[in-house]
């Protein structure tokens, strides 16, 4: 069946860096459009970043443009979000999502901690 597993979560300092990676398998991944959202303690799940299934277009919220990174390939049937400059409001679950029509596929999600 459809899976999406992330890796890459941790703890960084502010300014620090990371790199989030999400492997898919069971599914037809270059037919998905693939985002990453993230979830604040006590905030609504929002959307990060989106990629379509061509790679050749992408987006990121305000409040990451510029810092954040959205990448897929789709030999290996993986997405990243390269993150730069992190700061502590970036402090959230991190989850991947594979999008087809009326078909979504969730990840379970990685911590991603920023903090002195």
């Amino acid at each position: 069946q459809a899976q999406l597993v992330e890796s890459g979560g941790g703890l960084v300092q502010p300014g620090g860096s990371l790199r989030l990676s999400c492997a898919a398998s069971g599914f037809i991944f270059s037919l998905y459009v693939m985002s990453w959202y993230r979830q604040a303690p006590g905030k609504e799940r929002e959307l990060v970043a989106t990629i379509v299934n061509a790679g050749g277009s992408a987006n990121s919220a305000d409040s990451v443009k510029g810092r954040f990174t959205i990448s897929r390939d789709n030999v290996r049937k993986t997405v990243a979000l390269q993150m730069n400059s992190l700061k502590p409001e970036d402090t959230a679950v991190y989850y991947c999502q594979a999008k087809f029509a009326q078909t979504v596929y969730w990840g379970q999600g990685t911590q991603v901690t920023v903090s002195s």
